[in-house]
């Protein structure tokens, strides 16, 4: 037999080996399960070309916001960090403990739409854990990655049941506090929360190393942010619901209509929904149980110019989302009522900014929300967008409000410890998260707010029994 017979003999495991490996696809940016309800759920994924984000990739230097940011010769997927998505469809299933499992057909993503999938399934049975596999496979029909996950639903209204949630603001990829992503987040998991709030700025369209100029940038910052291990196998577990600001939108106190460079303010508002698994509208409420009911808000798509003189018609929340807010407020009769806003209702905040209803700018919504929300039992409020930990409480209402501050300890600024006003009853600048436990204690509600380090320390806890 002839020498390149026995040479294919030899080498033919390693052709065979390399043969299976091609055209296989990945969900490297995980899946996210979002907006739970006490029966249905959306489950969101991505398809990857590759296992792992390109951490070897070229770095991007600081550069101006009009400069070439990749170097000649250079794509996006040579980039450190980039996580390039390739076409392929998923399959999920999902079951609670002692049921048959349902499953989905196979269902394309959307090549249009950063090679995503969303997903909502429903007839989910209230305060049960459901586990989650989401299948997917190449665009010629090869078995790619499989990924599972698990998620627990509200309990009904009558339900009376411990709830235990999480809250954090501010993060991106270049203030990280470990090359696997924030530490918050396996140390947030370690509470085994029900789940998970992002109140918004989850990542930075307007900060360098890249500037997300356009919308092929917004999407890899995304994509290299949810390419981090830490933040992926989070989202696997725990039922998330996600809110955005300014920073992912557009730009800094952005408003309709305010373009960052060539990403416009349509194309942000739109990117969000495809990396998220969130509804249409970004505002909602949800029960969780006898104890709990929280309201979302959505504070840039219907906000007028900050520039705009105060009074009667300006707004951050807009008609319909205010009426809708105060209307069902009033009809809930859960024993705490939580407005979870992406920023400050009570502050106090900087006297230079003009972008919340904690400043001068908005003082006349401002009052109408406070002296709405104080003059209900039970009301508090959690609030982003603030770079430091507080909890305060309004000198003219009473209304308290919870910050949960920053996601790491660099992007904790904007304000001095020894700057401590009347109102404040916690103050800290660092970076950490909140986490809100609603029990019942000797028979009698409680909401205990703690707020912790990075770490996942205990630096504050603040005990507030029902009314």
């Amino acid at each position: 037999m002839s020498q390149g017979y026995w040479l294919f003999l030899l080498l033919a495991p390693c052709f065979l080996q390399v043969s299976f490996l091609w055209g296989k696809v990945y969900q490297t940016n995980g899946i996210k399960i979002g907006e739970v309800t006490q029966d249905s759920a959306i489950i969101w994924t991505r398809i990857t070309k590759n296992p792992t984000a390109n951490t070897n990739g070229e770095k991007f230097r600081k550069v101006p916001k009009h400069a070439p940011q990749i170097p000649k010769g250079k794509s996006l997927s040579d980039m450190e960090g980039a996580v390039p998505g390739i076409a392929g469809s998923v399959r999920i299933s999902w079951q609670n403990q002692g049921e048959e499992s349902t499953r989905t057909e196979w269902l394309p993503v959307d090549e249009d739409r950063d090679f995503t999938r969303k997903v909502k399934i429903g007839d989910l049975l209230p305060g049960q854990t459901y586990e989650v596999r989401v299948e997917s496979r190449s665009a010629k029909g090869k078995a790619g990655q499989t990924i599972r996950g698990k998620f627990r639903t509200a309990p009904a209204p009558e339900m009376i049941a411990p709830i235990k949630f999480v809250v954090t603001s501010c993060q991106d990829y270049p203030r990280r506090d470990t090359p696997k992503g924030h530490q918050i987040y396996p140390n947030m998991l370690n509470l085994d929360p029900d789940f998970f709030i992002h109140t918004g700025d989850i990542e930075y369209y307007d900060k360098a190393m890249p500037w997300a100029t356009n919308r092929e940038l917004a999407r890899f910052k995304w994509n290299r942010l949810y390419g981090l291990p830490h933040l992926a196998n989070f989202h696997t577990q725990v039922a998330s619901y996600f809110m955005k600001d300014d920073h992912d939108t557009t730009s800094n106190d952005s408003w309709p209509g305010v373009d960052f460079m060539d990403l416009t303010w349509e194309q942000g508002k739109n990117l969000f929904r495809e990396q998220f698994p969130v509804r249409k509208d970004n505002y909602r409420t949800i029960r969780w149980g006898k104890d709990l009911q929280i309201w979302m808000v959505e504070g840039r798509d219907y906000r007028s110019p900050n520039n705009q003189p105060d009074g009667p018609e300006k707004t951050i929340w807009g008609k319909k989302q205010k009426e809708w807010f105060f209307r069902t407020f009033e009809e809930s009769d859960a024993t705490f009522r939580v407005l979870i806003s992406p920023t400050p209702v009570v502050g106090p905040d900087r006297s230079s900014k003009n972008d919340n209803h904690a400043n001068k700018g908005f003082t006349h919504e401002g009052n109408e929300i406070r002296n709405f929300l104080a003059s209900h039992k039970n009301a508090y409020v959690i609030c982003g967008d603030r770079h430091w930990q507080y909890v305060s409480v309004d000198p003219k209402t009473g209304l308290k409000e919870f910050s949960c501050g920053s996601a790491s300890d660099e992007h904790a600024s904007g304000w001095k410890e020894e700057h401590r006003y009347p109102e404040h009853r916690y103050l800290k600048v660092q970076g950490g998260f909140l986490s809100i436990e609603v029990k019942r204690a000797e028979g009698k509600p409680t909401l205990v707010a703690t707020h912790h380090e990075v770490t996942g320390k205990t630096s504050n806890i603040d005990r507030n029994r029902a009314n």
